[in-house]
Order: C-alpha cells, then structure tokens, then sequence
C-alpha cells in the first residue's frame, strides 16, 4: 500500500507554475518509492481528498498580503470535516508573490496549525523571478514532503 502526497495548488502565473513544476518534480524523484503524488487546484481540492490523503503540499500566490483567494476557498471546504481526523500529518507549504509575502505564509501557517498538522519542511518563501535556484529549493520541498510518507 502507498501513501499519497496531497498537492493542492493555485498556480495563475508562470513562475507559479515554475514552482509546482519543480515541487512536482521533487516529489516524483525516482529514488522515493511507495507513495503516490496526487496534485490538485486549489479550487478542485475536496474533503476525501484531504482525508485520503497521508501529507500535503500547499502552493500559492500571496495576494493582497494573504494566501490566493482559490486555497482560502480549499480550506473553507476542508477544514471543520477534517478537523481530528488529520492531526499529526505533514505538511509544506511554497508562496510565491512580487514583493510581501509574510501574510500570506502566516495565514496558510495559522490553518495548518488549526488542523495539528505538523510542519516537515521551511516554507519556500519567493519573492519576484524563479531562477535555478528556486526551482532547485522546490524539488527539494518535494522530495522531503513525499520521503516523510516512504515506508
């Protein structure tokens, strides 16, 4: 049986897309074996996916100082129905934004804690253009949120 690594994403721009791609990446990496990546929008996201799933993954834009309005909408969703069933399961998180990101990390963080989530990784906080190294530091967010969920 395997796990299943959660990516729940909203991705409207290209370096967002950048970022998925490269989490993506990471979490497929060949030499991680026994867990399924099943990458979701965030707006598509649904409570048996948060339920089925072993650990997560959340991207977004940081919009007007807060996470994108598509993963506030995922966790509206989710949050009351998986509330004590998801305790302890872990978690990334990646944020993207032209200039302050702060709020936008703290929101995402406040609801991961709300939910006893617990954190497996730093967040990757990027500011402007994703360059090699960003999409260096993504598949390395990736390969350690789907290693955490090998067997």
């Amino acid at each position: 049986m395997s796990a299943t690594l959660l990516v729940v994403h909203h991705t409207p721009s290209p370096a967002t897309r950048e970022l998925l791609e490269a989490v993506l990446a990471g979490a497929n990496d060949p030499e991680i074996g026994g867990v399924a990546v099943k990458a979701v929008p965030a707006l598509a996201g649904t409570v048996p996916d948060m339920l089925d799933a072993d650990g997560y993954l959340f991207g977004t834009t940081a919009n007007f100082g807060y996470m994108s309005g598509a993963l506030k909408h995922f966790f509206d969703t989710v949050y009351y129905p998986s509330l004590d069933h998801v305790a302890g399961r872990p978690y990334g998180l990646w944020v993207h934004g032209n200039n302050d990101i702060v709020g936008a990390v703290n929101s995402v963080e406040r609801l991961a804690t709300g939910l006893a989530l617990t954190k497996a990784a730093d967040t990757l906080e990027v500011t402007g253009a994703v360059d090699a190294a960003v999409r260096e530091r993504g598949y390395e967010l990736g390969g350690t949120l789907a290693a955490t969920l090998m067997d």
